[in-house]
C-alpha cells in the first residue's frame, strides 16, 4: 500500500510539458490577412544544435491569414531551446514573402510575413 501511494505520489509532481507553436501571419502589402499562402519553414543551413531534429513544415494560411505548426511532440523537457527557422511564403508563381523566426520553447511564437509581388 505503501508503494502505491509513493507511486502515485512521484506520477502526480511530473511536469508535463507546455505546447510548442509557431504562428505565421501572412498579409498584404496593405495589412489584410492573405488566404491560401503556402508557408513553409524549414532550417537554415548551418551547425544544428539539435541534430535529432530536422524541421521542414509547409502549411496552407487559414481564413484569418494564420498557419499554426505545432512542435510540442518534437520538444523535450529538459532540452536548451528549440529552433530558429526561414520562413518562406508563397502564392501563386506572383506573390512571396521570407522571414526568420525563433521558436521558444513551451511557448507560443509569432511572427508576420507581407507578401510582396
Amino acid at each position: 500500500m505503501l508503494v502505491a501511494i509513493l507511486t502515485v505520489g512521484m506520477m502526480s509532481s511530473c511536469r508535463k510539458e507546455s505546447p510548442t507553436v509557431a504562428v505565421i501571419t501572412v498579409v498584404d502589402t496593405s495589412g489584410a490577412v492573405f488566404q491560401g499562402a503556402m508557408v513553409r519553414l524549414y532550417p537554415v543551413p548551418t551547425i544544428n544544435p539539435h541534430p535529432g531534429i530536422t524541421i521542414d513544415d509547409t502549411l496552407i494560411s487559414t481564413i484569418d491569414g494564420k498557419a499554426t505548426f505545432d512542435y510540442t511532440d518534437r520538444f523535450n523537457l529538459g532540452q536548451a531551446g528549440f529552433a530558429v527557422l526561414d520562413i518562406e511564403v508563397r502564392s501563386g508563381d506572383t506573390l512571396h514573402g521570407t522571414g526568420i523566426i525563433k521558436i521558444e520553447a513551451e511557448e507560443t511564437s509569432n511572427e508576420t510575413v507581407v507578401l510582396l509581388p
